[in-house]
């Protein structure tokens, strides 16, 4: 989850994306009030096709109905969330970017992202530059003073380990007196000496061995070179790592069915500036209405990173924590 700058984020490391999907273009053809308009063409995104949802679409204000678009803030690369489609293109791909294009097909028009710095999003939102933001962002409470929140994930900090997990790790008590990789300077190093290292000691086990490398790329080496048994990182990135490194073959990520979002997870929200509360609504809408018809967890298959589903979509939810 993004914090507050993108020097805040946990860095992923460099993968193929010869998985990415082969997304079809949204129509133009937005579902405006005017009820002998033609309905948008279905998009097909996941392998899933998508067609408006007409109880989510009579909830989109007529500003952007008849704009027949939103522009949508994003800061790449951030993978798996938002990233080039390969090195020196401007397409993008991603959790985000897909997920974006699908609901706004659920909406019948088009959501049309560009590049934006993190710090600068929230500034270019309240100058009118965009009109959503979809960009792994953390859902908090002080952001809810400028922006209202469609939370459509939850992720924490996950467990990568050699493919097969021939450790047998289930969970973050079993890294007790183990060797532990991890990138430094990120809220994992943090979770691990703040709150694990004392549940080791009282559960009479020895302190984890933690090894802070440059990045997580390095973090990941030290677990195939036999330095360490596991790494800590995002679980989202974990996931895309997972999947995407050697087809899948060379990491797993462990699943703790007490923390299915990953430890110390905290939601992500889709942002919309407070003023616009009908937008908020009509998205919210769209996303129950992908995650009711299956397509929102293909979305997040594609990429690895099921376990950071959430199975309703709320409104600034963080609030109520």
């Amino acid at each position: 989850m993004k914090m507050s700058s993108p020097a805040a984020r946990t860095a992923v490391a460099a993968a193929s994306l010869s998985g990415a999907l082969l997304l079809a273009g949204c129509s133009g053809a937005a579902a405006s009030g005017d009820d002998s308009a033609e309905a948008a063409e279905a998009v097909e995104i996941a392998g899933v096709e998508i067609s408006v949802d007409e109880a989510a679409a009579e909830l989109l204000p007529a500003e952007f109905a008849d704009a027949g678009a939103v522009k949508v803030a994003t800061d790449a690369p951030y993978a798996p969330f938002e990233m080039f489609i390969e090195e020196g293109s401007d397409e993008l791909t991603g959790v985000d970017v897909d997920l974006g294009h699908a609901i706004g097909a659920k909406l019948g028009i088009d959501f049309e992202f560009e590049q934006q710095a993190f710090d600068g999003i929230i500034p270019a939102l309240q100058a009118g530059n965009f009109d959503v933001t979809i960009t792994a962002m953390t859902s908090s409470v002080e952001r809810m003073e400028v922006l209202t929140f469609v939370d459509y994930s939850a992720s924490g900090t996950g467990i990568l380990t050699t493919a097969g997990n021939p450790e047998g790790i289930e969970n973050y008590l079993d890294l007790c007196g183990e060797s532990v990789a991890v990138q430094g300077a990120t809220s994992q190093v943090d979770l691990v000496k703040d709150v694990w290292q004392g549940e080791c000691e009282a559960e009479g086990l020895d302190p984890i061995e933690l090894s802070e490398f440059p990045s997580d790329a390095d973090a990941q080496l030290a677990i195939t070179s036999g330095k360490a048994i596991a790494s800590l990182l995002t679980k989202p990135s974990a996931g895309y790592v997972a999947k995407t490194t050697n087809d899948g073959a060379t990491f797993e990520v462990v699943e703790d069915p007490d923390a299915p979002n990953g430890y110390d997870a905290t939601l992500n929200g889709i942002g919309v500036l407070k003023d616009n509360e009908g937008l908020a609504e009509a998205i919210r809408a769209a996303l129950q209405s992908l995650i009711d018809d299956g397509t929102y967890e293909a979305i997040l298959d594609q990429y690895g990173v099921t376990g950071i589903g959430i199975d309703e979509a709320t409104i600034n939810g963080a609030a109520a924590e």
